[in-house]
């Protein structure tokens, strides 16, 4: 997008806030979230292009808030002021009458901070002509299929209290697969906001190194226990679990948390996991749904020992607790695990004997309380032994406590390097961010079929 068109849509956006803070009464409170976008969006399939357009799009969600009660509209952001105006100056009027409707919300948080941001984050792109060509030269020989998307993705908040954030970011994710001639799959992704040629090059030769060894006949193992080592892609969708139950102050309070022994010292990880939300490296915003600005660091699982929870302004209220800027849902933004000493030369033979897991899927809550989870292994899993590559697996499932694999017993070592996982979702809009987070060893995980 050209900084002319995101200087109009930011001006709208402001003329909004301006428009219903004149409109509004009194004893009403109103916050304006925007999310907006114009991508690229192209499907592949055997190496040639399915799909593909331009896609601007965008929704305004307008919150009004009186007499303790509060209910919202959500509408078309065009960038069109007149039409803007409209739709949000209807929405004003219907939300009006429908809140002398409804019930008094006693947890309702009416925005009271002074916070103010502007992030405007500048990539090196492709270009929509250069895409195609880019992608598909180094796989037209493979059958490649894939989804890319790309372009600047927008997050905007204002309210009635004068708080203001505008968060703009260029940015791209790749969602592909290469498949052998049985079916079989190694999948891969890559995301930035700079399109980097040999960075991409290298993953898909990664890709066709991982596709020679699949070629091989498949090892069919029997349940039992397994050193594993999961690679940063399948850390990334084990990690995703604390965001489903687990890392929530309002879960803990419920009763409703994986990780409630963990608040109650009656456990602890092992003193190599660290995790914390860094919002640093500006993949997302740090403002929440109530234009409140989370730290640019915090650390929430210390050497293994929980030291906080994601806590937002109505769990704090509710459970007299202090709250430290997460959005609605208390869920993870900007995760990063961090490193241990394991180097990449030395990942095979630290294994040994065991699995080699590239990807899970699947992956549900088997026993909350207990904090096991269970899924299966997918695409480019391998048997390896005496720190060799033997085979191919079948799919397993699992079904294993994070008390044990990030456990003082199992937890053998994390790799000293780290891969940055995108959130590839599309679903409603582009989503941004993802986990930031190394490879894994376990000595003893759970298969149990």
């Amino acid at each position: 997008m050209k900084v002319e068109e995101l200087s109009v849509l930011e001006s709208n956006f402001d003329q909004l806030i301006e428009g219903l803070l004149i409109k509004k009464m009194a004893t009403e409170h109103f916050t304006v979230r925007l999310s907006s976008e114009i991508s690229q969006f192209t499907r592949f399939n055997h190496a040639k292009v399915r799909q593909t357009g331009l896609v601007a799009d965008g929704w305004i969600k307008l919150t009004l808030m009186a007499n303790q009660r509060s209910s919202f509209r959500q509408f078309p952001f065009t960038g069109v002021w007149e039409v803007d105006w409209q739709l949000g100056y209807n929405a004003l009027q219907e939300l009006r009458d429908e809140l002398t409707l409804l019930p008094i919300d006693p947890y309702l948080i009416i925005p009271i901070g002074a916070n103010t941001s502007r992030e405007v984050n500048t990539g090196k792109l492709l270009t929509s002509e250069a895409t195609i060509s880019n992608i598909l030269e180094s796989v037209n020989d493979l059958d490649f299929t894939g989804f890319y998307a790309g372009g600047v993705v927008i997050r905007a908040y204002g309210d009635s209290n004068g708080q203001k954030h505008w968060f703009a970011t260029d940015s791209f994710t790749l969602d592909y697969s290469l498949f052998s001639e049985l079916g079989q799959a190694v999948k891969g992704t890559f995301a930035g906001s700079n399109w980097d040629e040999s960075n991409y090059i290298a993953k898909i030769n990664d890709g066709k190194e991982q596709l020679v060894m699949l070629s091989r006949p498949a090892k069919e193992l029997p349940k039992g226990q397994y050193k594993t080592y999961f690679a940063p892609s399948a850390v990334a969708e084990l990690l995703s679990m604390l965001s489903w139950g687990a890392i929530s102050e309002a879960d803990i309070q419920q009763g409703n948390s994986a990780l409630a022994v963990l608040s109650r010292q009656e456990k602890q990880l092992s003193a190599k996991f660290t995790l914390k939300e860094n919002f640093q490296q500006g993949l997302v915003p740090r403002f929440n749904d109530l234009g409140e600005m989370a730290a640019p660091e915090l650390n929430l699982v210390e050497k293994g020992i929980l030291i906080n929870t994601l806590v937002n302004s109505r769990t704090a209220k509710e459970y007299n607790k202090p709250a430290n800027g997460a959005n609605s849902s208390e869920t993870l933004r900007a995760p990063e695990i961090s490193p241990g000493n394991l180097a990449f030369a030395d990942i095979l033979s630290s294994l040994d004997t065991g699995l080699y897991v590239s990807n899970l899927h699947y992956l549900n809550w088997s026993d909350r309380p207990a904090g096991r989870i269970t899924g299966m292994t997918r695409y480019a899993c391998f048997w390896v032994e005496n720190g060799e590559i033997v085979a191919p697996i079948e799919n397993l499932r699992f079904d294993e406590s994070l008390y044990r694999f990030w456990g003082e017993e199992n937890l053998v070592d994390l790799t000293d390097f780290q891969e940055f996982i995108p959130d590839v979702g599309t679903y409603e809009s582009r989503q941004l961010g993802g986990s930031l987070v190394p490879g894994m060893l376990v000595k003893d995980f759970t298969y149990t079929l």
